[in-house]
């Protein structure tokens, strides 16, 4: 290194009152996040709406504390233990009036007077009785118990037991059949003797008289080694809806050692499945209580359900295979949505190859369905609020002819609504944003809903008419407004934050135009002695003419070699261009120090990002390291030609995913970047996991060019710059393995200037200050030594 690192990082010293940051070292800037303050989070309202609880810690005690406020008192109490112990879950189910909740609590059931501001506990058992709701007539609370439903009726407590799932039949055997010699040596014994006719007599009206008094036996549903998932009771107490899991056979998981352990010896941790492992698969049935028997949802006629994925043209062996097997694809179905009265349910329907989602209308008599929706996507469904990966699905009834879901049929998630009776489908919002959070009004004339409709970086809190109509903004802070609505829909509760200001907690009338007070300071002074930066959100075409949005962080006075660092976030589908405060608060302020030192900081949302659309979400289908690295590589072209940066002094750090587009840079763009750090990278897509990765690459050896195109590990020859590689040991997500296995390639490469800096007590997510610290004085030095260069 050209200077000392106690040159470069020059300290102050810490006296018992405030500190001023007055120059950023990567020691400071890492320690435990404490030293900043700590955000208020976890914010839900009481029931009854008059407290906000959440979580805070003003004090920096050890652990986090439970704070409240109410709407007329704004000045944060802690709560006390008592009060905590009597606290009622978030979580339960609230009748018609919105004047009773049942909830569970500790593996029973209560039920909540609102009013009264009471509870009652319903059951008291050693058993772990869970998923309250009311019957469709309120009569009686269902829940389940080991699986099985009852209802408990609440005008007399009586106890009924709906379901009688079992893991085998109850004598365990199944009767011997009779034969022809059988039958003929008891007709036989019949014409012979007079004893044997007598007893036959006794027995048939032993027979006849049990028969007056015996009581129908609830129907025993055998599941044998599958799993029981999703019970479901219809509002008129008819149907039960379920689903039986078959597991997988044949998977194999991973091994993650441990080698700092409290006992002294390596242990090891079991893990996850690789992508291409086998897969569980389910089906859907009904138990019709009014007849007493079962029968399968039928899912072969689902639209396209034979459907081979476009990519398996590329290969004509297996595109012959599956022409051969003709073969339903796989699906899984999702609990039925009941309409309030019973007369409609509704399905999701997902396909396992992620290409399709069915909106279909069950009939439950018969167990048929009928299409109300198809997306389709030839890479995959996914998008907020879509039930794909990476989104809850919104969706339910409005009324009991009219349902409500979310689409990117337009290339952005909006919210569409199905007429049960018109069998007509109606957008109710449009445009090139998002929807990204929708709630349903108590009186189901309204949707609130957040959306980045002024910008994609903005978030506000928003209101339509069930019927459609022009969003009323009600928020009016810009940045990030994460809004908690209270239950009596009078009041927000704000979770805000700005790009260089930490998330607060503010509170607000439910009016548009209505002021925003802020409940919590939590930053300290040595925080808000810096000038942090307020990074300039830009915006470029890429090479294929997207719009591409980027924070840009720029040096008071640029190092004369006029060097740049790309950072490059995690997740993929994740958005850290905006303005509010970043999830990775630790590099935005190393990248505050960078750019106090003369380098020129971009951070770029690039193809895959959230918040964008369909289009930009599934730009790296099949070729991740494809379109994302473009336009990366854009990037760097805009500051050579705008911002006046070397083009041979540029270099990329970011961990997980921005690990791997860090390695794919430094292997494919060696011209491009000098140097990078590659943090908990992924190595190799076909060593991740199953869920995320056969989204985006389908799977291994059904797509094996989609794996090595967008795999690291072979083009590892590539390297020329200087290549730093970062991992935790005990990584249970991107495993060390992966890095291990990069390793050994580019020794057997004979590949020089490279580096791997383990860390033995660290998962996915680092946790140690030391280690944070430990990592980005490398990274720094790296950047230092390789970037400053002639």
């Amino acid at each position: 290194m050209k200077k000392s690192l106690t040159l470069l990082f020059l300290c102050i010293g810490f006296g018992a009152s405030a500190q001023k940051l007055e120059v950023l070292t990567v020691e400071k800037i890492m320690r435990d996040p404490k030293w900043m303050g700590v955000s208020p989070d976890n914010i839900r309202w009481s029931d009854d709406s008059k407290k906000i609880y959440f979580t805070w810690n003003p004090d920096k005690a050890e652990r986090d504390e439970l704070f409240c406020i109410s709407p007329n008192n704004l000045k944060p109490q802690k709560v006390a233990l008592e009060e905590r112990r009597g606290m009622i879950p978030s979580d339960g189910k609230w009748n018609k009036a919105r004047t009773l909740k049942v909830y569970e609590k500790n593996g029973d059931i209560f039920i909540l007077n609102v009013a009264a501001g009471k509870s009652i506990q319903l059951t008291h058992t050693a058993a772990h009785e869970m998923n309250p709701t009311f019957s469709g007539n309120e009569s009686s609370v269902i829940f389940t118990d080991d699986y099985n439903l009852y209802a408990l009726k609440l005008d007399r407590g009586e106890l009924t037991q709906l379901t009688n799932f079992v893991k085998k039949a109850s004598d365990g055997k199944k009767p011997a059949k009779e034969n022809e010699q059988s039958r003929w040596l008891k007709t036989q014994q019949l014409e012979l003797f007079d004893i044997i006719r007598a007893n036959e007599k006794d027995r048939q009206l032993d027979s006849a008289e049990r028969s007056l008094f015996k009581v129908s036996k609830l129907k025993e549903i055998v599941l044998g080694e599958k799993r029981l998932s999703g019970v479901q009771l219809s509002p008129d107490g008819r149907y039960v809806t379920y689903r039986l899991i078959q597991p997988a056979e044949g998977e194999r998981n991973t091994i993650v050692p441990d080698y700092v352990t409290s006992s002294g010896y390596t242990e090891d941790i079991p893990n996850r499945t690789k992508v291409g492992s086998p897969q569980s698969t389910s089906e859907s049935f009904i138990f019709d209580r009014q007849r007493d028997t079962v029968y399968s949802i039928n899912t072969g006629d689902l639209p396209g359900i034979k459907d081979i994925p476009k990519y398996i043209k590329e290969y004509p062996k297996e595109l012959e295979a599956y022409k051969k097997r003709d073969a339903d694809r796989l699906v899984d179905v999702a609990t039925p949505y009941w309409s309030p009265d019973s007369k409609y349910a509704v399905v999701d329907v997902e396909a396992k190859d992620n290409k399709d989602r069915w909106l279909m209308q069950l009939d439950a008599e018969t167990g048929k369905l009928t299409l109300l929706d198809r997306q389709h996507d030839d890479a995959w469904i996914g998008g907020p609020g879509t039930s794909g990966f990476f989104a809850n699905g919104s969706m339910g009834w409005a009324d009991n002819t009219h349902f409500y879901f979310q689409s990117e049929a337009s290339g952005y998630s909006h919210v569409y609504m199905a007429d049960m009776v018109s069998r007509q489908k109606k957008q109710l919002t449009s445009g090139k944003w998002e929807v990204q959070t929708l709630h349903l009004s108590n009186d189901k004339k309204t949707f609130y809903f957040t959306a980045n409709i002024e910008h994609p970086g903005i978030t506000h809190f928003y209101r339509i008419p069930v019927t459609g109509g022009v969003p009323v903004k009600i928020t009016s802070m810009k940045g990030g407004n994460e809004v908690t609505l209270s239950p009596d829909e009078k009041w927000l509760a704000i979770h805000y934050s700005y790009s260089n200001k930490p998330w607060e907690l503010y509170v607000q009338p439910n009016k548009p135009g209505a002021k925003a007070i802020q409940v919590t300071n939590s930053v300290t002074e040595e925080f808000k002695s810096y000038p942090w930066r307020e990074p300039e959100v830009v915006s470029f075409k890429n090479r294929n003419g997207k719009d591409i949005y980027a924070r840009l962080y720029l040096p008071k006075k640029a190092d004369p070699a006029k060097p740049a660092v790309i950072f490059v976030h995690g997740a993929g589908y994740l958005q850290n261009v905006h303005y509010w405060w970043s999830t990775y608060f630790r590099e935005y302020m190393f990248n505050n120090m960078l750019a106090d030192n003369g380098y020129t900081v971009m951070d770029i949302d690039y193809t895959a990002s959230s918040g964008y659309g369909r289009d930009i979400r599934t730009g790296i289908y099949r070729h991740m390291g494809g379109a994302d690295l473009a336009d990366q590589v854009d990037g760097v072209k805009l500051l050579v030609e705008k911002y006046g940066v070397n083009p041979k002094h540029v270099g990329m750090y970011g961990g997980s995913y921005g690990g791997f587009m860090t390695l794919m840079a430094l292997f494919t763009q060696p011209d491009v970047f000098a140097s990078g750090a590659a943090i908990r990278s992924v190595t190799d897509w076909a060593h991740y996991n199953h869920g995320y990765t056969s989204n985006i690459l389908n799977e291994p050896f059904t797509d094996e060019k989609a794996y090595r195109q967008s795999s690291p590990i072979y083009f590892a020859d590539g390297l020329k710059g200087n290549l730093l590689m970062l991992h935790g040991m005990v990584d249970q997500n991107v495993n060390f393995q992966d890095i291990v296995r990069l390793t050994q390639k580019l020794i057997e490469l004979h590949k020089e200037n490279w580096w791997l800096a383990p860390y033995p007590v660290e998962d996915h997510g680092f946790v140690q200050p030391s280690s944070w610290t430990d990592e980005y004085k490398r990274i720094y030095k790296l950047f230092e030594e390789t970037l400053k260069g002639k």
